[in-house]
């Protein structure tokens, strides 16, 4: 029995896809490129864009997601952290991968209350709210404390300019082998050189157009 390619998880997914592209609209239109490029990047501000974003699904791509499941699956992973939960796409794969893993323990961070609300429905939906804790607020405080003392598989997927911040708050939990799946990683250029770099302690690779995908050496 494989958990996403069934139901009721198939076809919650293929009604919330169908309803991410339908509701797609650019999300810069009105802004001009020097302020995009400052609160994609700013370390500072990244809540007024997400606030600004708080009604967009921001949604991995349907290859993302189907790579999500696999990548977990093929990990064993029992311990799961996503940062940006959004209405759920991500969290319904990832915590599919734990129900046909066998279980465990997927940590999820959201900001936004009304995308929160949205995603604990969904995964009730799917049959998965008993693998998934959604921790509301700003990751920075809420993946500070009481994580996984060893983390199979990190999601990170919420403001671009945190992805190094958070993988500072998770570096130490990880285990040897541990994926981190960093998605729009083009927006986050300080994480990329980072994982890319000699010596960093990480083996990453780009998997397709807006992917990074990095492995914890050790």
């Amino acid at each position: 029995m494989n958990t996403l390619t069934n139901a009721p998880l198939a076809p919650l997914l293929e009604r919330l896809f169908d309803a991410s592209d339908a509701a797609t609209r650019p999300v810069f239109a009105d802004m001009s490129a020097a302020e995009r490029d400052r609160l994609l990047h700013s370390r500072t501000d990244y809540l007024t864009l997400y606030t600004r974003l708080k009604d967009l699904w921001l949604p991995v791509s349907r290859e993302t997601g189907t790579l999500l499941y696999m990548l977990a699956r093929s990990r064993g992973a029992r311990a799961i952290v996503e940062f940006g939960t959004s209405f759920g796409i991500s969290t319904l794969h990832l915590a599919a991968a734990l129900r046909d893993n066998g279980g465990g323990r997927l940590i999820s961070s959201e900001f936004e209350p009304g995308k929160v609300q949205r995603a604990r429905e969904h995964l009730r939906t799917g049959g998965l709210e008993d693998l998934v804790e959604i921790r509301e607020g700003d990751a920075l405080q809420t993946l500070r404390e009481d994580l996984p003392a060893s983390i199979d598989l990190v999601l990170l997927d919420g403001a671009k300019a945190l992805y190094g911040d958070i993988l500072d708050l998770l570096e130490s939990h990880l285990a040897p082998g541990a994926l981190i799946v960093a998605d729009n990683a083009d927006d986050a250029p300080d994480y990329l050189a980072r994982v890319r770099a000699p010596g960093s302690g990480y083996l990453s690779v780009a998997v397709g157009d807006d992917v990074e995908l990095s492995m914890r050496l050790g």
